[in-house]
């Protein structure tokens, strides 16, 4: 890491910032700005939820100056964040995002359903992997060195409170990142039913390897 920068739990005034850097970094890696009508949708989905649900697992790159320009978050038990999910966030947020009445025509309408359906994070085969996990960093923070203290950091996290492995799902088309992945230990985890992203997993030791 850079002299100035560093790791450290996420506060609630960091919320603008976690949502800023979703927007500009939710594109397959890249800026979903030129691509949705409202990109609010997705810190809705993938960043906020996780702060606000589990802030205990949220922990953001500070640039040295209090801004956050990174953060890695998820939760421990995904079925248990799931029914969170439905119960205490859907409610706050539905209503800003209906869900479409027929099929989605537009890259927002295709988004909303993920939003409204979050059981559909729990599938069969990545029951092993309790825990999940979601990481960005803006892109002038990218390829320093962070992506892999903010791994180890929720890494360490996840295995204090017993989690024995970890697994995140990423779009097949953001390849920068899966190379990422590969080299800090995680393997593909076979989903028939996924064809545009892949999961991946590991467990939460051999931190020493990262």
């Amino acid at each position: 890491m850079t002299s100035s920068s560093v790791i450290r739990p996420y506060r609630p005034e960091d919320r603008a910032a976690l949502e800023d850097i979703c927007i500009r970094t939710a594109h397959n890696g890249r800026d979903s700005r030129p691509v949705y009508a409202d990109p609010g949708i997705l810190p809705v989905i993938f960043a906020t939820p996780y702060a606000e649900l589990e802030p205990e697992l949220t922990f953001v790159l500070d640039d040295g100056h209090g801004q956050a320009v990174g953060y890695i978050l998820g939760t421990a038990d995904t079925p248990r964040f799931v029914d969170d999910f439905r119960a205490k966030w859907l409610p706050l947020v539905a209503d800003r995002y209906p869900e479409p009445s027929g099929p989605p025509t537009t890259p927002d309408e295709a988004m909303i359903p993920l939003l409204h359906h979050p059981e559909r994070m729990i599938v069969p085969e990545l029951a092993a992997y309790p825990a999940h996990l979601h990481i960005d960093l803006l892109p002038e923070w990218q390829g320093r060195g962070h992506g892999r203290e903010l791994m180890r950091t929720f890494l360490r996290a996840l295995g204090e409170r017993g989690v024995p492995a970890v697994h995140l799902v990423m779009a097949l088309a953001n390849t920068p990142a899966r190379a990422f992945y590969d080299r800090l230990g995680f393997r593909e985890i076979p989903v028939p039913q996924f064809d545009t992203v892949a999961c991946l997993g590991r467990t939460t030791g051999e931190l020493d390897r990262l």
